[in-house]
């Protein structure tokens, strides 16, 4: 203890700042040079579960002395701090604090100049307006705030609210923003991106245009993760654009537009896209003739949302300069309607793919025709819809060009995840074998949470020999089956390997 309290206070409040708030004020019984280190810390770590352990009687939580107990703690280790400079807020609140007292606490770093403030809030329904929860005004005026997370379990309001519609805000020195709620309200997101002009990192969950033509500008934005619902009641946004010349990351998540008039990324490196369709939108897309149907139906609220989806080609577009590409199986089945002006991916050097037994491969051969560079294949999961449009990627279909797009691939390494040990998975693994000639790695991953037939001793058996099989065939491929130790164990003992 001697050595420790030898160290200079910045190291000690160093320390300190991993510790919850309530740990760090008990080291002032260790020493009198300890006794007021914890009220100059300038990192506080507030959690609510200290107050409420597992063990305790799950209704704790709710009672009012409990509660009480827990503002009474906060109000009395801020007032100790009075005014002293405060880097780091973070506060767990879920024992149904009124928002009102979680504001004033918010309020107070906030003079104290926080630059990091991270808030995870759940408040009881009768004590929020709406079902949804607003933010001090005080926080959009900080010229101090670099870091900003909420998480909530309530509906966030995060612009519109209380008289702020028309009034200039301003958040000089933000660089992170993430929002993660129940639903969160961002207004016009045109309104409050110019609002921080330092901006970086964005991050938005769970999230609901309130406008049908959005447009994300920012010539600082390094970071844009955008998981949204569509505009409200799930339709389909009429237009998204991003004018975002700089940014290197891309997480987008959303209802299919009809349009993406803009999309500037030109220096994207990472880009993970799932454009979210329904199944009765899938069914009608692998109509014939599906726009001539759809124009008939105009009565139909999706109807004339379809003809549109060919559009989704200009945010390929935008992105085709990325080195890291992930599409889900509903991204892949939306861009089955523009196989044929799919841009070519010069740089893409790895491609993820998930796969679903509801959705098809229909886009997978013009894919891959389109990396001429591409290195790695990760597929979760080798489930999917099958169609008449398939293509040469799988062996599903009996055609005269099988294979031809994946012989024009370069790819060396491929990774399966979620292997089941169906007769349709080892027909297509073998295909992948026949057909990629530059392939030198093959790992199959079995997982214990996905059903699997392994489980049953003989055909484990079988699929192992099989594997040891490849090997021999393939000696320019390296063909592994990769299983948990709990699984290894499992085939240990049955005298499988």
């Amino acid at each position: 203890m001697d050595r420790l309290t030898s160290l200079p206070d910045e190291l000690l409040y160093h320390i300190l700042s991993f510790l919850p708030t309530k740990s760090a004020v008990v080291t002032s019984a260790l020493s009198k040079r300890w006794l007021n280190l914890w009220k100059l810390n300038p990192n506080l770590d507030i959690d609510d579960s200290v107050f409420i352990h597992a063990e305790d009687d799950g209704n704790k939580g709710k009672r009012e002395d409990i509660r009480q107990s827990f503002v009474s703690f906060v109000d009395s280790v801020l007032a100790m701090q009075v005014d002293s400079p405060i880097n780091t807020f973070s506060l767990k609140c879920v024992t149904g604090i009124h928002p009102d007292t979680v504001n004033r606490w918010i309020c107070n770093v906030l003079k104290r100049g926080v630059s990091d403030l991270n808030l995870f809030t759940d408040f009881s329904h009768e004590d929020t307006e709406d079902d949804s929860y607003h933010l001090p005004k005080e926080l959009f005026f900080s010229s101090t705030l670099v870091k900003l997370r909420i998480t909530s379990e309530h509906c966030v309001d995060w612009w519109w609210h209380g008289g702020m519609v028309g009034e200039s805000f301003s958040l000089p020195m933000l660089k992170s923003l993430h929002i993660d709620s129940g639903l969160i309200f961002c207004g016009e997101i045109e309104e409050f991106i110019p609002s921080f002009p330092a901006l970086e990192e964005l991050r938005m969950a769970s999230m609901e245009w309130l406008e049908s033509d959005v447009t994300v500008s920012s010539a600082t934005l390094r970071r844009l993760t955008l998981h949204g619902t569509g505009c409200e009641n799930y339709v389909n946004p009429i237009s998204v654009s991003f004018d975002t010349p700089n940014l290197l990351f891309l997480s987008y998540y959303d209802l299919v537009a009809e349009d993406y008039p803009v999309v500037n990324m030109n220096k994207l490196f990472h880009a993970v896209i799932n454009l979210i369709v329904t199944d009765k939108q899938v069914k009608r897309l692998r109509e014939p003739n599906n726009e001539l149907l759809l124009e008939e139906e105009e009565d139909d609220e999706e109807g004339n949302v379809f003809v549109h989806f060919g559009n989704v080609v200009k945010l390929m577009n935008g992105i085709q300069n990325v080195q890291i590409l992930s599409l889900t199986a509903d991204t892949l089945e939306v861009l089955s309607q523009c196989c044929d002006t799919l841009p070519v991916f010069n740089n893409l050097k790895f491609l993820g793919i998930t796969s679903d037994e509801d959705r098809g491969w229909q886009a997978m051969p013009a894919l891959l025709k389109n990396c001429p560079r591409l290195e790695t294949i990760i597929l979760e999961g080798l489930s999917h819809y099958v169609t008449d449009k398939c293509g040469d990627a799988c062996p599903c279909i009996s055609r005269e060009d099988k294979g031809s797009s994946l012989r024009s691939c370069p790819v060396k390494r491929m990774e399966i995840q979620g292997f089941r040990a169906t007769m349709k998975e080892m027909t297509l693994i073998k295909h992948f074998l026949d057909c990629f000639p530059s392939l030198k790695r093959l790992d199959v991953v079995v997982e214990d949470n996905v059903p699997t037939q392994l489980r049953n001793p003989e055909l484990s058996k079988c699929v192992t020999e099989m594997f040891d099989l490849y090997n021999k065939l393939y000696p320019s491929c390296s063909v592994e089956l990769m299983v948990s130790p709990f699984l290894q164990n499992k085939w240990r003992e049955q005298g499988h390997i």
